[in-house]
């Protein structure tokens, strides 16, 4: 581990504490299911280039002009500004393991996928009434305006808050060690106000309706609430999302998210 435990421990108490979520070795949980999602079969046929209706057509005439796998009403949570749209598809509703990918509106109103990355969510699944400690993810569509770490600005689009409090320490549910989780985050816009640094302790909704939601660096198991994705690829996201796009994550097991 390439910080000294010492100093983990004493910073990652204060960091935890202002998120509220705090993460302890309460049990141990298996490694990540294999799944694939809707995204991933229409990202394959896009790169497949798979030959539209008709002989003038292009590879771009067979983009989707609606997300695969999201449902109306889910759809209808999408802002129409929404010109990005990061998709966490869960597994199923008790499940830590998710595939998370980016879509991007193109200018005629069809949506590019982006590679499909493996990801985790909470240890107990996906929740629609998200409280403090209940160790599932909120199912839902949420603005991503923020971002920071403990790691300094890769180029982040998004504003990005360097800060040492971001430091973390100890071990998650599969023994893991935390030590780089919070190195690059993306504020998710669930119970916090936006605008604000993802480290603001700020929850409208209620302290019990928890907070500190956040896509993170994976640490090789489940969160408590988060969504998890390789360093690289969060590196990707801050260099990808833009404020302008009005950015947004739609999150839940797949079966909630296709209604």
């Amino acid at each position: 581990m390439r910080r000294r435990w010492t100093t983990v421990a004493a910073a990652g108490v204060v960091g935890l504490v202002v998120l509220g979520a705090a993460y302890l070795v309460v049990s141990r949980s298996g490694g990540p299911v294999n799944a694939r999602g809707a995204e991933q079969s229409a990202r394959e046929a896009v790169s497949r280039g798979a030959a539209p209706a008709g002989r003038h057509g292009s590879v771009r005439d067979a983009l989707p002009t609606v997300i695969p796998g999201l449902g109306p009403k889910t759809r209808a949570a999408i802002p129409a500004a929404s010109r990005q749209v990061l998709v966490a598809a869960g597994a199923a509703k008790n499940s830590a393991s998710t595939v998370v990918t980016l879509w991007s509106r193109t200018d005629d109103g069809r949506w590019r996928p982006g590679s499909t990355w493996p990801a985790h969510n909470a240890l107990r699944g996906w929740t629609r009434t998200h409280h403090a400690g209940d160790l599932r993810s909120p199912i839902g569509v949420f603005t991503l305006s923020d971002a920071g770490g403990f790691e300094p600005d890769p180029g982040a689009k998004l504003p990005y808050h360097h800060s040492s409090r971001f430091l973390v320490g100890g071990v998650g549910f599969a023994g893991e060690p935390l030590d780089d989780a919070f190195d690059y985050v993306i504020a998710i816009d669930y119970n916090r106000v936006a605008g604000t640094s993802p480290l603001d302790g700020s929850q409208p909704l209620g302290a019990g309706r928890g907070g500190g939601i956040w896509v993170h660096v994976d640490h090789g198991g489940p969160t408590h609430g988060c969504v998890s994705v390789s360093a690289s690829h969060m590196v990707d996201l801050l260099h990808t999302l833009h404020p302008t796009a009005h950015p947004v994550i739609v999150m839940g097991d797949r079966a909630s998210l296709s209604t």
